[in-house]
Order: C-alpha cells, then structure tokens, then sequence
C-alpha cells in the first residue's frame, strides 16, 4: 500500500502605499504614529501565526492493526466448539453448496461443522488438528479446467506440493471429489489431495467419494453421503441424535425503513460498486463492460448464434488470446415475477438474511440487505433444477401428505427414490418455479427459499479476439440455448438469453455486462514458427478467432509464423458457417495456411471434423511429428473431443508405426508437453 502525503504552503503579500510627509523644522520623532502602528500589527500578525499555524503531524505510529477476520481455523474452531471443518475447492459454487451440507450434517450426529473456503486460512495449520478432539476435515474440492485446482484452491494445491516435511500424522480426513468424466484429468484435484494427504502422514477416515457431472453428479453425492456418516459414528464411537428437523442456518430481518443508498441492487461485492468503478475488476468486482456490437452470425436454422463485443476502455484490464471471459447474468424478468406471484409476496420488500453463527466468516448468503426481487434477480439459481437437499428442506412445507412423501422419497438415496428424482426433476428439466406449479400444496416461506437455493455463478465463454489486434475489445461467440421440457415448457438458458437481449443501445442507455477475465493455459506456442493446428466445430471456434487475428499481426510485424491449419465444423454451409467472411479473407492472405470446414449435415452422410483430420493424415502426421506443431481443441468434451482425440491416435499408429498403447502414450506425451491442448465443456 501507497501512501502519499500532500503538503501545503501558505504565503502572505501586503502591499502599503504611503503618501510622503511635508517637510517640517521641528525634528522628527524615531517613529511615527503610522510606524508604530504598521509595527504593531505587524508583530500582531507574527504572534497570530505562530499561535494557529498548522504544526507538523506527528509520525503515527503504526501499530499492527487488528486482523478483520480470523486466519487460524484451529483458533476460530476452539471458540466456538467445532470440531469438524470442511473445506471446499470450488469454481461454479456446488463444491460450496456440499461443503454446506455436510457441515450442517454434523450437528444430526451430536457435532458441530463449518464450512471453510481454504483460501481465507492458514492451511499450513493442518497439523494442529488434533488439538482439537474427535475432529475431523473433510475436503470437497472440484476439478477446474485440464486437471487443475480451482482459483480458491490454487494456494492449498502449492502448498501440498511444496511441503515435503510436513507431519499430518494427527490429521484425520476424508476427500469428495467434483469432474466429469467427459474430461482427460477426470477428479485429478480431488484424487491429488486424497493422496497427498496420505503421503503427508494424515488418517483417511473413509474412501475417496467421486462425483461425476457427466452423469449425476447429485446422486453420487449423496450416495457417498449415506455411507460416510455411519463410518464417522463408527470412528468416534458416536450415534446419530435422529433429528431429521430443518436447520435454518440464517434468520430473517425485514427494513421497512432503511435508507435505500445501503440496499444492494445487484452487485457481486462492494455496495454501489456498479456507480463508483474501480480497479481492479476480478470475481468480486466485475467491469460493467458496454456492448458495442451484438449481431446474429448464423444466416439460417432454428437457432441463434450470436457475435457481442464488450468496451473494456479505461478499464486496465488485460488479456491474451486463449483467455476467458467471466460474465454475471440475471434471471428472467418473467420467471421472478412468476415465482413472487405463486408464493404471494411483495417482491420489494427489503430484507437481510443473517447467519445465526454469529462467528461465521459468511455473514449472509448473497449481498444483504437487498429486496427479494433483487436476490431472485441477481443472487440465486432459479432456472436449474434443484438438487435433493432443496426437496428434502422444503417437504415440511408441503400440506398434501403424498407430495410431501414424494419430495422425501426424491431426496433418499433408497433406488425408488434416486428413479423419481431423475425423472420428475432431472428428465423432465423442472426449476423451482415448475415444481410449485406442478406441487399446488407447497408454498414455503420465501426466505426459507432464498436460503436454500444456490448462487447464481458466472459464466465463462472463451475469447473470440487477440489483445493485440483488439486491446480495448473482448469478443464472445455464443448460442442462445432454448428448448422444449417433456412438461410442455419452453427453458432459455440464463446467460445466453440475457446476453441475447444485450442490445447496444436501450432507451438510450449503453447496455452493460458486468465482466472480469479468467487466465487460461490455452496459449499460442512460445515460438511463433511453430505450426498450429486448431480444431474447433460450432462455437469452439471462438479462441481460435483470437489465435488467427494474432497470428495475421504477427506476420504484419514482419514475424516469421509457421504454418496454421484451421478445421471448423458446423451443419450447414448456407445456415451456420460461423465467420466465413473473416476465414476465407485469412486464408486469401496467407494467415491460415489450411481452412478445412465440414459441412455435416449438406450431404447425405454426416461429415465431422474428425473425418476430415483422417482424410489429411499424412500432412497432419508432418506437422506433429516432424515440425513440432502444436494442436487446439475447443468445444464438446462428451463426443467431439474424444472423437478427434481418437483420430490421432489413429493417425499415429497408422503412420507412426505404433501400437495402439504406443499411440495412446504419443498423444498423452504431447499434452505433458503442452504440445495438445483442450478448451472443453460438457
């Protein structure tokens, strides 16, 4: 921290005009009237600005202040009789959200827990765990991108890999893991801890739980949920209490009165943070980013894919081609107004939800005081269908004996209940709002409600421009997710449809998108001379729109670049050729060596990219295995990643002479070597 000390200087300037006396004989006095006179006042003004000069402030001295929150776990666990922590890795808020319940869990087994964010603690203070007895950690830590810890994780990852002497033998701990398994480095955070920890000298307690997103993640939870608590009760020698009760963690405080300046209306950290911007702008201080562009790019179909441009002047905010952009969205207008209407609330009324542990580090569930309509608005998920903790919570609420005994059926782990959950709720795509219109006897307590439903998250999207070209733009390549559920409702996806709806002007007004910038490992190669192959159907073109533009700046700075190879796929030619124009201008100047683009549904066999990259094995092979070149993937993990990954593995046991391990370890060797890289989601 700077600090900058101003210092002032006063000066004062009289002027006196005398007018000069007549001569007299009579001999004059040492000192006229007038002299004493000017002489007086001017010793007066002497006296007056030594007695009220501003004197010099003392140095202060800079005594340690008091520490706003508490960095020792232990010391915070002590005071208020904890004896379990649980700590989350967590990027989208479920690793919170489970860290929340089991937390809560504990006091049904005669314990008392708390959820921690790693981030906020000394980490390295593991190893006075057993000061505290019958304590236990649990970590949920989810799995970021290719295998890497979540940003709040990021310092406890370093610190596991950096201390080789340290001594858990009195930690005892158990891990749930969060991935996909559509992902190469499936759990790989999750599993590092586990075994870190046990390298470390610390208790496993019970078997590492994996939760997979790719099919449901929910249901693994609370599977390994089941199982875990009887093995804690085993290990201390404790038994459940059977209280099955509610247990509300935050109180209601209503403000008829308050002073509006003090409600926040939506934004993520500092009250007012919207009005009065200031850098830096990170997760929890986003830039309201005008919209100058917001265009249509598909020329047909039923869908919309959609080009927006963000003005990030003035802002100093950096980045590279590869990055991410990070946008908050709000929930449909209508949805809200539709859940206010159903619970009959006034949705202004302005209210605080207060954590009742008066010691918790999270005060309120989202920014408070706010209004419900606010909190619905900005704050909390409303449009994703609820996870079984939500139905179990709110069953007490409902009146119809069978509705109720259905929500509770949903929420067990017994295989009746885990079959109606998926197809009531998962199968059918039925939000909050859905499930009261279809369970007419549930109507809880709207801030019961706010409690129990999740954040909303932010929402990443790979930049489809370079800083180099566009140093004061961030572009976003998107499309509008709108279907049909198995109930006959029309769902939109939340940050598309409101991305969608970002015009450049409204009323008048520059439309905003609040924003901040995720690094990413999707990089260009060090050495602009390597070859770059870049694969990426539909919207996963997007990074490589960035690494193009880059790529033709390069050149123009007279740069030698090696080869770039592009492969883009996408339904039809006519309908959803994404950037056509700015690619085939890319490649009549030479900046992309090769535009390859299948077309897969213009012709009576489906066409992917994957069956194009076959039909160029020999050059691709070339470019790999002789040129050093360095391979992009972007887009879906489920089919077309693992598609394309197949085809070289193919391609270099057909031209590689290997077998198929040997092709397998090929392919992984240049992902060690940074060589294959993915931007995936599922």
């Amino acid at each position: 921290m700077k600090f900058s000390r101003a210092l002032c200087e006063k000066s004062c300037c009289t002027e006196t005009t005398t007018q000069p006396e007549p001569m007299v004989d009579k001999e004059e006095p040492l000192f006229s009237s007038l002299d004493i006179f000017l002489f007086t006042l001017i010793i007066g003004l002497v006296i007056y600005w030594f007695m009220n000069r501003k004197k010099p402030e003392p140095i202060p001295e800079f005594k340690k202040a008091p520490t706003t929150r508490e960095t020792s776990f232990i010391e915070k666990m002590k005071k208020m009789g904890k004896n379990i922590i649980v700590f989350y890795g967590s990027q989208t808020g479920t690793a919170e959200e489970f860290a929340n319940r089991l937390s809560k869990d504990a006091q049904r087994y005669g314990m008392k827990g708390m959820a921690a964010d790693p981030e906020e603690y000394d980490m390295g203070e593991l190893s006075r765990l057993s000061e505290i007895n019958n304590s236990l950690a649990i970590f949920c830590m989810a799995t970021y991108g290719e295998g890497d810890p979540t940003d709040n994780a990021q310092d406890f990852y370093d610190w596991l890999q950096e201390n080789d002497d340290e001594n858990l033998s009195g930690l005892n701990y158990t891990v749930f893991a969060l991935g996909n398994k559509t992902y190469e480095h499936y759990n790989a955070m999750g599993k590092y801890v586990d075994k870190r920890l046990e390298e470390l000298g610390a208790t496993r307690i019970f078997d590492l739980g994996l939760g997979d997103d790719d099919g449901n993640l929910e249901e693994d939870f609370v599977s390994w949920r089941e199982q875990f608590w009887p093995a804690v009760c085993e290990h201390f020698g404790v038994e459940a209490l059977g209280d099955e009760s509610s247990i509300r963690q935050y109180e209601l405080k209503e403000h008829p009165d308050i002073n509006m300046n003090k409600v926040y209306t939506g934004e993520i950290g500092r009250l007012k943070s919207f009005e009065t911007q200031k850098p830096p702008f990170d997760s929890k201080n986003p830039f309201l980013a005008p919209v100058t562009v917001n265009r249509k790019l598909n020329k047909g179909g039923d869908r919309h894919l959609m080009h927006l441009e963000l003005d990030i002047t003035g802002s100093k905010i950096r980045y590279e081609s590869g990055d991410h952009v990070a946008v908050f969205p709000t929930n449909d207008p209508a949805l809200v107004k539709r859940l206010g209407e159903i619970l009959g609330v006034n949705l202004d009324t302005v209210i605080s939800l207060n954590n009742l542990d008066e010691e918790s580090n999270k005060k309120h569930p989202f920014p408070c005081p706010t209004t419900y309509h606010t909190a619905l608005t900005h704050y909390l998920d409303i449009t994703h269908p609820p996870r079984t903790n939500v139905l179990y919570e709110l069953a007490q609420y409902a009146t119809d004996p069978k509705e109720q005994e259905n929500m509770r059926k949903m929420a067990s782990s017994s295989p009746e209940g885990k079959a109606l959950y998926q197809s009531w709720v998962l199968d059918a795509s039925r939000n909050i709002v859905a499930i009261l219109e279809d369970l007419p006897s549930l109507r809880p307590p709207i801030d019961h409600l706010c409690e129990l439903l999740p954040r909303l998250q932010a929402r990443y999207y790979s930049i489809a421009s370079s800083s180099k070209v566009h140093p004061n733009s961030i572009h976003i390549c998107a499309v509008v997710v709108e279907y049909k559920t198995k109930t006959g409702r029309i769902n939109k996806g939340v940050a598309t449809n409101w991305l969608k709806n970002k015009v450049v002007t409204d009323n008048g007004y520059k439309s905003t998108v609040p924003m901040y910038i995720r690094k990413s490992q999707f990089r260009l190669p060090f050495k602009a001379t390597n070859p770059v192959i870049m694969i990426g159907p539909g919207t996963g073109i997007a990074p490589f729109m960035g690494f193009i533009q880059e790529r033709g700046w390069l050149k123009e700075q007279g740069k030698e670049v090696g080869e770039t190879v592009m492969y883009f796929g996408c339904r039809h030619k006519n309908e959803d050729y994404l950037y056509q124009e700015e690619l085939e201008e890319a490649e009549s100047n030479g900046v992309l060596t090769k535009l390859n683009v299948a077309f897969s549904r213009d012709q009576e066999h489906k066409v992917y990219v994957q069956h194009l990259l076959r039909n160029n094995k020999e050059e691709l092979w070339k470019l790999i295995h002789t040129q050093n070149a360095h391979i992009y993937i972007c887009g879906d993990a489920r089919n077309m990643a693992k598609d394309v990954q197949t085809a070289f593995h193919d391609i270099a046991e057909d031209l590689g002479n290997m077998t198929r391990t040997q092709a397998t370890d090929y392919i992984k060797k240049l992902m060690t070597k940074g060589r294959y890289s993915q931007d995936v989601w599922s």
